[in-house]
Parts: structure tokens; C-alpha cells; sequence
């Protein structure tokens, strides 16, 4: 049941029909507990909130099905003013990218010459920038880029997903890169991707442990706290250095462990979305995580004195209709 879940919410992400009229729709679905806001100014005091608790965060501009060279140059110029506005207020953050929304799928050194101009503006203001992976479609696309660009820039890295059989392997060929370990959020066949919780969280620890006892940087995104307990103690074990990695977890999501483990003096990294095209990244987070439909459908539906509200039904009936729609097609 729980893999029928989260096809269902996967596929709504895929949806572009769906993705665009959630632009119309605003925030109503309850995505503001996860996507700070879809400006840059609504962004930075999200940044400032964090810091002021010790959280470094790391910052997505959000985009989906960038199809043309405009949208493409126009995500750009708005990555490049989210990192002078970084600069200027001196925020405690980093970027998160995706290629796809820099133009990989229109043309690859297109793309390349868009991550060369961000890349040359981060390096000025000595800012990391991680390229963000996506679904396996894009993967060797993504890891020839990143080798591109790792012939002239040292402040680029990208994403380690441990879902993937090869990504022991992708991650040794890459050992003095910074890396971001993640599980997956993408539904990818069982061809190239182990199929269930337990193989891919064996995999995380194990992908984890290495890079741990190697010398490149390493973000450790999860919010499993057995995965945290258990590398806390294999750090305490090897006497490994905490400058040496960081543990990271999605804005909006166990807020209470995260301001724990950077009590706990552990250098910590809040990802946080932002921008109109929220839809298929808070899609994403409920295939990953089907419970939070229960909190956001109150949060969406009623009031704080559980009176229906009106405005969100047509927003509900919209996207149960979709939904529908989108299942009967799969059925076919």
C-alpha cells in the first residue's frame, strides 16, 4: 500500500498540468509548511531564522518543465540574484540547483554555459553550489556536467543517491567532491534501483560510513533518526571530525531534531524551496513521507476552530479530479 501511495503522489509531480495550475492556486494545499514563500525576500528571512538558531541552510529556487531557452535564461538571471542578495545580507547559505531548470533538456553546453555564469558569481562571493540530482533519466547527463565543471571550478558538487545500485561506485569516482547522501525521491525502475526501505537504507549507511572515513565534505540528508543515531555513534567511534560533515534535512520537516542536533553542536543544513513551481517538489515530499497528507488536508480544509473553510475546496475537488483522472490513465 504504502509503494501504491507513493506512485500515486510521484505521478501527481509529473503531472505539468497540475504544476501549472497549482501557480494559480497559491499556497492552498498547505505547501507553506515545507516552501518558504516564492519570493527571494520571503527566502532570506527564512535563512536569517535558521542562522539565528546555528542552521546553515541551502537554498532552491524552485522549477519544473523548462522546455524553452527563456524560461531557461530567466531561472538563471533570478539563481544570480538569489546569490547577490545572499551576498549582500550575508546569509549563512548555499545553492541547490537543478539543470534541468538551467536548460539540460533544450541543449547540455546551453546548460554548461548557464552553471558557468553562476558558478563564476558564487566563486566571487565563495559560495558552494550543489547540483541537485534528479530522476535516473538525467543522471549521466548530470554527472558529465559536473565533470565539466569540475575542470574549472572547485565550488561545485552534487547528490549521492542510495537507492541506486551504482551509486557506491559513482560515489568512489567522485571521493574528493563535496557530495550530498540522500535516499532517492524518484520512482526509478528496479533495473537500476533497489526496490525496497530497508535495501536502500543499508545502502545510506553503508554510502555514509565511507564517506566518512574519507577526506571531501559530506551533507547527510535524512530524516530517519535510527540512520542519525547510528552515525552519531560511528563518528564518536572513529573520532572523526564534526567539521567534516554536516547532517541536513528538508525545511518545514522534524523541526524539533533539527534544532536538536545543532544544540548537540553538530554542523547542521536546512534545504529550503522556494518559488511559484512548488508543486512537484511538495508532491515529492508526500511520496516520500504519505503521512503528512493527514496535517495538511486539516491545515488546507479547516480552521484552528475546525470550521470548514471555503476557499481550498475547489482547490481539493481540483486536484482529487486530477488525481482520478491521472490513475484511470495509468489503469489503461
Amino acid at each position: 500500500m504504502a509503494n501504491v501511495t507513493r506512485d500515486f503522489f510521484i505521478g501527481l509531480s509529473n503531472n505539468q498540468f497540475l504544476n501549472t495550475q497549482a501557480k494559480k492556486w497559491g499556497f492552498s494545499l498547505g505547501a507553506d509548511k515545507f516552501v518558504a514563500g516564492t519570493t527571494v525576500e520571503s527566502v532570506i528571512k527564512a535563512v536569517k531564522e535558521l542562522n539565528k538558531q546555528g542552521i546553515s541552510c541551502t537554498l532552491d529556487n524552485l522549477g519544473e518543465f523548462i522546455s524553452d531557452k527563456t524560461e531557461a535564461s530567466e531561472a538563471k538571471e533570478k539563481i544570480i540574484t538569489l546569490l547577490d542578495t545572499i551576498h549582500k545580507e550575508n546569509a549563512d547559505c548555499h545553492l541547490s540547483v537543478k539543470l534541468t531548470q538551467l536548460g539540460l533538456d533544450i541543449d547540455q553546453d546551453y546548460c554548461i554555459g548557464n552553471m558557468r555564469e553562476i558558478l563564476d558569481i558564487a566563486k566571487q562571493y565563495d559560495i558552494f553550489v550543489n547540483i541537485d540530482m534528479e530522476d535516473y533519466l538525467h543522471y549521466d547527463q548530470t554527472l558529465e556536467v559536473l565533470d565539466v565543471l569540475r575542470q574549472d571550478y572547485n565550488n561545485v558538487g552534487t547528490v549521492i543517491q542510495s537507492y541506486l545500485y551504482r551509486a557506491e561506485e559513482d560515489m568512489e569516482r567522485l571521493k574528493d567532491v563535496r557530495l550530498r547522501i540522500v535516499k532517492g525521491a524518484y520512482k526509478e525502475s528496479e533495473e537500476v534501483a533497489y526496490p525496497d526501505k530497508l535495501a536502500i537504507d543499508r545502502n545510506f549507511l553503508k554510502l555514509a560510513k565511507r564517506r566518512l572515513l574519507g577526506d571531501a565534505f559530506t551533507s547527510i540528508a535524512t530524516h530517519d533518526h535510527h540512520i542519525i543515531n547510528e552515525l552519531k555513534a560511528f563518528v564518536d567511534e572513529n573520532n572523526i571530525d564534526k567539521d567534516k560533515y554536516e547532517f541536513q534535512m528538508l525545511y518545514g520537516f522534524r523541526n524539533d531534531m533539527q534544532h536538536k542536533l545543532a544544540n548537540e553542536g553538530y554542523h547542521f543544513c536546512t534545504y529550503i524551496p522556494f518559488g511559484d513551481d512548488w508543486f512537484g517538489y511538495f508532491m515529492r515530499r508526500l511520496a516520500e513521507r504519505p503521512q503528512n497528507m493527514n496535517l495538511i488536508l486539516k491545515d488546507s480544509l479547516y480552521t484552528e476552530d475546525d470550521k470548514l473553510k471555503k476557499g481550498p475546496i475547489v482547490v481539493g475537488v481540483a486536484m482529487v479530479s486530477a488525481a482520478a483522472f491521472w490513475r484511470n490513465k495509468k489503469r489503461k
